[in-house]
Order: structure tokens, then sequence, then C-alpha cells
């Protein structure tokens, strides 16, 4: 059990396809030196990558001048991801995905990525910031699973 609640990090990433890979990596690094598991480490990758994405393509609309912000803090065995964007916010958030009909390549990939989001995370919320932004909040426990 980690006590330390100093354990943060903040990456600003251009907007830019491709850059969530060094929030990717960042998470990783980030959750390796508290000796996470591999898959829990996965997971996060995951999320981050995904809630990244999102910002830029959807947030920032892929406005080249855009920034992402990504920030990890540790307390205990959770990690709490906030990432925003400089975008005007989700007006209406898509129905969960049906997996099969993606699969057989009858239903776009339209908010898959927030259904994993939502399925890997403990806690996510959407916030739209005060001045120019949005910002998701997610908390995901890093012990193994059972």
């Amino acid at each position: 059990m980690h006590t330390n609640n100093n354990r943060a990090v903040e990456i600003t990433l251009v907007n830019q396809l491709g850059y969530e890979r060094i929030a990717m990596a960042c998470s990783a690094s980030f959750a390796q030196l508290f000796g996470f598991p591999k898959n829990r480490i996965e997971d996060l990758k995951t999320i981050v990558s995904e809630a990244s994405i999102n910002a830029m393509q959807h947030g920032n609309k892929g406005r080249n001048d855009a920034k992402v912000k990504v920030s990890l803090s540790c307390v205990e065995d959770i990690i709490n991801v906030q990432v925003s964007d400089e975008g005007s916010g989700i007006e209406e958030f898509p129905p969960n995905p049906d997996i099969e009909n993606i699969i057989e390549g009858r239903e776009p990939l339209i908010g898959f990525g927030l259904f994993l989001i939502k399925q890997l995370t403990d806690r996510v919320e959407f916030n739209k910031m005060t001045g120019k932004g949005n910002m998701v909040n997610m908390s995901i426990n890093m012990k193994e699973q059972v």
C-alpha cells in the first residue's frame, strides 16, 4: 500500500494523433514506479489513450493549435487520471456500442472509446471546466483484479 500523496505527473500533448502514445508510455512508467501489476498497467494505458484520442478528435476537433493535458496521481492503490482539452464539451453521449456488430463490420466504432473507459475504470466523470475546455476524470484501482 502506498501512502505518499505527492505522487503526480502532468503531460501536455500536441493535438495530433500519435502523441497519445507518449501519454500511454508515461502512464505505464508512472504505474511501474509503484509496482502495479502488468494487466492493470495495460488497462491504465488503454484509458489514457482512449481519453487522449477523444480529447484530440472530439474535444479539440483536430485543431493544430490546441493542446491536451494528461495528469496522473497515485493515492494508495488508486491512480487518478485527468485528461483535459480546449473544446466545447460532449453534447450527447453515444449509446453503448454493439460489440458483435462492430466485429462483423455492421456498425462503426463510434462510442467504443467511451465504452472501454467505462469498463476499465472504477469511476469516470465528464466536467466542463470554467473558461475554455473540458475534462474527463477517471480513477482506476491498480490492485490485481481477481
